[in-house]
């Protein structure tokens, strides 16, 4: 028998507390049970399939540059917390034929919301920051404002964030509003703003909400949003090479921005920074932005365990949760176009979360600034994350970038990280296996909840087990389970001449206990 560990001791133990010593098969059963992989996705080949593929990457982004006159572009994948791949292509100062490499710091324009957000979660983190208080706490200035509607909705903190204001799509206007001052945005909202829409009811991506919310995270911080998002984010991740002065940069390593015109690269002048640049003023590194990747994929899956990072665990995946419908992508197709592959798509916290119709959760944001464009998508879900920076204005990185991604996906054969199941419920999974061939009286009373028996008798029960199971034959072994979350799960019950799936659902109670219940014949397995 194996040797029992403490999360088996744990089941044995629970199996004690609810059957007492009348089913030591059960007991045996959990204390075999193999010990769990150290590999979160139990798939020792999925970093020589994404190997296998990269060469395909390069071809892509190789074609992108070549056709899109991308000066530069520095590419790179990561996968289960590292930069496997890194690329660079072209030049970061085509005059001084300065080649671009993966410590060349970009301009990576509003994939910066992000860090801004997370400042401002950390700020809540520390009770500094109210998210749902009304805008006019921090920012006396929005006080006067005339909301489009008698019963609009206050502004808020939030409402910044998830780009929910009502203020309009200003993506041409607000690339040119970098340096302004705290002092200038001051007057500029005190004289009245135009709304699109009542806040609150519509998405609506407004860089102007993000210049607000960096003056938020500067008042609550007590210092500029700049210096504590480098203190507090950027310095603990290790991304020492990160700015937001483009002057900071040592002579001869920043990427400079251009413009084609169509013969030839024109430069661009760059952006300083100012008070404006929460909407896009981040300079970063591949190598620096692979890390802010890593930190974003850990923090998944919740989970026990020192919470060691600049922002919790939590509130990173807060970071990442769906909050404004953005649109539907009903014409997507799968990376090599075989099939249709619609997503849903909505905005998170400086961030767009997209779910597609294979379930594959991706989150996402591009960047685009006179002289710069960059896009990077990761899969919390996959461990996987694509990043993409290029010195050419607006630089179409961004189908590309989501191509990559979703071709490493598909055509790596990723899976989604399988849930762990909770103590209870392997404990349980034995016991509801013993249940549907048995019915024993003891068993049943011991681990149904108080529903269980009065929505179905015991009799219909054990009828409708019977015919279900009258396939499987003698019961040989219970399959693994799989765990759709702590409380509810699936296996297959393997028998000499065929199998049945079962499916569970516990209770929230202290001990969960057995609610719902489903019985199918497995579909036969295909030649």
């Amino acid at each position: 028998m194996a040797t029992l560990t403490p999360r088996r001791m744990t089941m044995v133990s629970t199996l004690r507390r609810t059957v007492g010593n009348t089913s030591c098969f059960l007991l045996m059963l959990v204390a075999a049970m193999p010990a769990r992989s150290d590999d979160p996705y139990n798939d020792p080949g999925r970093a020589a399939r994404v190997a296998a593929l990269l060469p395909g990457v390069d071809k892509l982004y190789a074609e992108l540059a070549e056709e899109k006159h991308l000066p530069g572009l520095v590419y790179g994948v990561v996968l289960d917390g590292k930069l496997i791949h890194a690329r660079a292509l072209g030049y970061a100062d085509v005059e001084r034929k300065i080649a671009a490499t993966s410590a060349t710091p970009f301009r990576i324009a509003s994939m910066t919301k992000s860090f801004v957000a997370l400042a401002a979660l950390r700020l809540r983190d520390e009770g500094k920051l109210d998210l749902d208080a009304p805008l006019s706490r921090y920012l006396p200035e929005v006080q006067k404002l005339r909301l489009p509607t008698a019963d609009s909705s206050a502004l808020t903190v939030r409402s910044l964030m998830t780009m929910s204001t009502g203020l309009p799509e200003d993506n041409p206007w607000g690339d040119r509003q970098m340096a302004i001052s705290n002092a200038q945005l001051e007057r500029f909202v005190a004289g009245g703003l135009s709304f699109s829409t009542a806040p609150g009811t519509a998405f609506e991506y407004s860089n102007l909400g993000y210049v607000l919310l960096g003056k938020v995270v500067s008042k609550a911080a007590g210092m500029r949003f700049q210096d504590y998002i480098t203190q507090r984010i950027l310095l603990p991740l290790g991304m020492k090479d990160t700015v937001w002065e483009y002057g900071k940069v040592p002579a001869g390593k920043l990427a400079l921005g251009y413009r084609w015109d169509g013969k030839a690269w024109q430069l661009e002048p760059m952006l300083h920074d100012g008070d404006g640049a929460a909407m896009g003023g981040l300079i970063t590194t591949l190598d620096d932005f692979a890390r802010y990747v890593a930190f974003q994929l850990d923090a998944w899956p919740a989970r026990d365990g020192a919470d060691t990072g600049p922002v919790r665990r939590a509130s990173v995946r807060e970071l990442q949760q769906p909050r404004m419908f953005t649109g539907l992508a009903a014409k997507a197709m799968l990376a090599d176009g075989s099939a249709p592959n619609p997503r849903v798509n909505f905005y998170a916290y400086g961030l767009n979360w997209s779910r597609d119709s294979r379930d594959v959760v991706s989150i996402a944001h591009a960047g685009g600034l006179p002289g710069f464009g960059s896009q990077y998508r990761f899969g919390p879900d996959h461990g996987l994350g694509v990043i993409a920076f290029s010195n050419l204005r607006y630089g179409p990185v961004y189908a590309a970038t989501g191509k990559v991604f979703n071709m490493l996906v598909e055509s790596g054969k990723l899976p989604a990280r399988p849930v762990a199941p909770s103590a209870i419920l392997l404990a349980r999974q034995q016991q509801v296996a013993q249940l549907v061939q048995t019915w024993e009286p003891a068993l049943g009373a011991a681990i149904a909840a108080d529903n269980f028996f009065l929505d179905r008798s015991r009799e219909d029960w054990i009828a409708e087990a019977r015919g279900k199971l009258a396939g499987v034959g003698t019961v040989t072994s219970v399959g693994p389970i799989k765990a759709q979350n702590q409380l509810r799960g699936s296996f297959t019950l393997v028998g000499d001449q065929g199998s049945a799936d079962i499916t569970f659902t516990l209770t929230p109670e202290r001990e969960p206990r057995l609610q719902e219940l489903d019985i199918k014949p497995a579909a036969p397995a295909k030649p």
